[in-house]
Order: structure tokens, then sequence, then C-alpha cells
């Protein structure tokens, strides 16, 4: 298959993931707060975090399951257009406290989430070469 079409798989893959992630979280919590996004965000900055730098660390990941992975399922899934629609909203609501913690939670969690991802994928790879 070609490229785009594993990038295409990967990208109905998450969005379907994204969908039933975001709906599941926010009908159990119940919160007017964007919790599922925010969620969503934080785990797909990791797995984005983790899948770059565990793929690009060695070559049992080919470049097309490489793209399969980040820019499809992870690009699916990650929902930042979401965040900047639902922070817009909450600024016209006039919710200025909830949307400015809501940038700061979604920006600051999202970068260590992503660190937090990298951080595994060098401890599983370092692993791999000790063995």
């Amino acid at each position: 298959m070609p490229l785009y079409g594993w990038v295409a798989v990967g990208s109905a893959i998450g969005g379907v993931l994204r969908l039933a992630v975001g709906a599941v979280i926010q009908q159990r919590t119940g919160s007017t707060f964007p919790l599922g996004t925010l969620a969503i965000n934080l785990s797909g900055s990791f797995l984005l975090g983790f899948l770059l730098r565990y793929s690009l660390g060695t070559p049992a990941v080919s470049p097309e399951i490489r793209a399969f992975l980040t820019t499809g399922i992870c690009g699916g899934y990650t929902t930042f257009s979401t965040f900047s629609y639902e922070t817009v909203a909450l600024v016209e609501d006039g919710d200025y406290h909830r949307a400015a913690w809501y940038i700061g939670l979604s920006v600051v969690l999202s970068l260590a989430a992503v660190f937090l991802g990298i951080g595994l994928a060098r401890e599983i790879l370092d692993y791999r070469r000790r063995l």
C-alpha cells in the first residue's frame, strides 16, 4: 500500500478512537469542562512522543508503519482544532478563568506527556539494546 494509503487508514482509526474516547469521558464525568478533549490531547501527545522516539530509534519500524501510527492514527486522534474551538467558546461565553485553565493545562500537560512518551521509548530501546 502506498504511504498515503497507510496515513488514510490510520487517520480513520484515529478519528473513530477520538470520537469514542471523548464521548466516554464526557459522559462519565458529566462535566461541562472539555475533559474528553483534554484527555485525548494528553494521551495523543504521549503516544506521539513515544511512537516517534521508538520508531526512529529502531529499524524494526518501517517508514510506512511510522506514518500510519504517527501522521495517521495520532493525527486523526488528537484534537487541537477542537481544543481551539472549545477555548474560543469558553472565551465567548465570558468564562475567561476556565479558558485560561484549559489553555494552561492543555499546553503544559501535553508537552509533559510528549516528554514522558519519549522517556518511555528511550527506556525500552535501552532495555532492548542490553538484551
